[in-house]
């Protein structure tokens, strides 16, 4: 099958591993040649991680560049845009697409919080647009958030669930149309208390990630949030838990709905606390890391066959 991935950035990098070492033949657009010289090395490193899931394609796609958008989606069945976040250039490239790509071809952006009935507007084919929303690494985690528009039909739904589906992945129907989706809002609200925490003096930036990295953050790993409290109620279960701690959702404990002041002083504070934290690894060194941090927690949950590892087998937990 030909995919099209449309922008190969970080995002962009991260759908053309998973779709070649998927099997698939990959038509690349991306005007900066250092971005597309990048690529390779993303698939490597991609393809590395595979081998110790021992998953992937037994046969790799292969990539082309091509030297525009029509170009590059003329031949694809199914199209990936993950160009910058700037809605203008958006609808001007999903134009481009959608006047170019064969009429049965969907049409996916990787858009982390734009509407979709935003972007289908001045689409000749507004029905087969979706947003197909992942996370970094794409190639490693499986979740990717798939939302319609106004105009999307429930069959380009289902074809685009399909299709990821297909890559190993676990599309999750997002069936309202919110900014910023479900995963994003919880990101946010965590963004916003840890800088708050920093902000105030309370905690560094290496202190919250330790925070998550050995703590809660092992738990979310396997069983998210509601699961995990499930399990803190006891025999009784959600009810007991939410009897017991729900009182506490009325006490002055967060800042949710408030940010600390952007000031240059906030973001030199935690620049300065970051590079301490981590500036003696290189960007590649802390990629690779993170890649084999994944793969040991991935191959973990698969022998046990839950969560994100049972994915690997083409199975659910449940």
């Amino acid at each position: 099958m030909r995919v099209a991935v449309i922008g190969a950035g970080v995002i962009g990098a991260g759908w053309a591993a998973r779709f070649v070492l998927h099997g698939h033949d990959v038509s690349v657009f991306e005007l900066k040649d250092e971005t597309f010289n990048d690529l390779e090395r993303v698939i490597e490193r991609a393809a590395r991680s595979y081998a110790g899931l021992g998953i992937g394609s037994a046969k790799r796609g292969t990539v082309t560049r091509h030297a525009s958008v029509h170009e590059a989606v003329a031949e694809a069945e199914f199209v990936q845009e993950s160009i910058p976040e700037v809605i203008e250039l958006k609808r001007a490239v999903l134009t481009e697409i959608d006047a170019s790509a064969p009429a049965s071809t969907i049409i996916c952006s990787s858009t982390s919080g734009l509407l979709p009935s935003d972007l289908q507007q001045g689409l000749i084919h507004p029905e087969r647009l979706v947003v197909g929303h992942p996370f970094n690494p794409v190639y490693l985690l499986p979740v990717v958030e798939v939302v319609g528009g106004a105009g999307t039909t429930l069959g380009t739904i289902d074809r685009a669930r399909n299709f990821y589906s297909s890559i190993g992945m676990k599309p999750l129907h997002i069936r309202k149309e919110i900014p910023a989706f479900v995963a994003d809002r919880l990101l946010e609200a965590l963004w916003r208390e840890a800088l708050w925490l920093v902000h105030d003096g309370i905690a560094t930036t290496e202190e919250i990630d330790d925070v998550i990295r050995y703590g809660f953050g092992l738990r979310w790993a396997q069983m998210g949030l509601f699961e995990t409290y499930r399990i803190a109620g006891g025999p009784a279960g959600m009810r007991h838990f939410m009897a017991q701690f729900g009182p506490a959702l009325e006490w002055p404990w967060s800042k949710l709905t408030n940010t600390p002041p952007f000031t240059d002083a906030l973001v030199d504070l935690i620049s300065d606390q970051s590079d301490e934290q981590s500036g003696m690894f290189s960007l590649s060194q802390l990629e690779e890391t993170r890649d084999a941090n994944l793969v040991a927690i991935l191959s973990a949950l698969r022998a046990q066959g839950w969560g994100a590892g049972a994915l690997l087998d083409g199975k659910s937990d449940r």
